[in-house]
């Protein structure tokens, strides 16, 4: 992805007050991130590529997202190291148990204080409702981090048969209990606004590839 594109994509996970001052990192296939550019507020901001607790290498993941420093010195860690093992030849199941045995045994650690992650970019494309499978979708959403905390500890009752259950908070596992987040969509009205302030960004990403093209809303 050319690195102008790549820049402005990741920093469409933030709100556009804390863009200027966040810290960017652009993925080169052959070795990982490398930094782009040095922020001062202790946010960081990719666009992920690599899922890797679905033990597959696609090459059509799109995940634009900032962590708060809490999370940028431990859940962007392993992201960055995923994506250093994929750029090194590691096989996906092998991944796949590195990185869960990485947490098992304390070389990748969880926040040790609440923080967030922000998602509020006008798409992602990765498995996603309504049926769990990879689309490109438009779903902004803040996550604040639950490791460990499941919907039953909160009450939540998310079900993919009734989408509006969606836009109550819910707990979304990442794979593995330590990668839980709380999900917390914007408003639809929120969410039209954000895909309105982003068309150039959306027509610029479809022009890159035909999959970030007319992404799905949840209604």
């Amino acid at each position: 992805m050319p690195a102008d594109l790549e820049t402005r994509f990741a920093l469409s996970a933030l709100p556009k007050a804390l863009r200027d001052d966040a810290t960017v990192h652009l993925l080169d296939p052959e070795k990982g991130y490398e930094l782009s550019r040095e922020g001062t507020s202790g946010i960081t901001c990719i666009v992920q590529r690599t899922a890797w607790e679905l033990a597959d290498y696609r090459n059509d993941i799109f995940i634009p997202l900032c962590y708060d420093a809490a999370g940028t010195g431990t859940f962007l860690k392993v992201i960055m190291e995923v994506a250093r093992l994929r750029a090194e030849g590691l096989g996906p199941e092998e991944l796949y148990a590195e990185i869960e045995s990485g947490f098992q045994d304390r070389r990748y650690q969880v926040p040790k204080k609440a923080g967030m992650s922000y998602m509020i970019a006008p798409l992602h494309r990765t498995v996603a409702p309504p049926d769990m499978e990879v689309h490109t979708v438009s779903m902004p959403h803040y996550m604040p981090y639950a490791p460990f905390v499941t919907n039953e500890d909160i009450g939540a009752a998310p079900s993919l048969e009734d989408p509006s259950s969606l836009y109550h908070p819910f707990i979304d596992r990442q794979g593995i209990d330590e990668q839980s987040y709380l999900i917390h969509l914007v408003g639809q009205k929120e969410r039209d606004q954000i895909l309105a302030d982003e068309q150039e960004l959306l027509m610029d990403l479809c022009a890159y590839r035909d999959v970030l093209c007319d992404p799905q809303t949840i209604d």
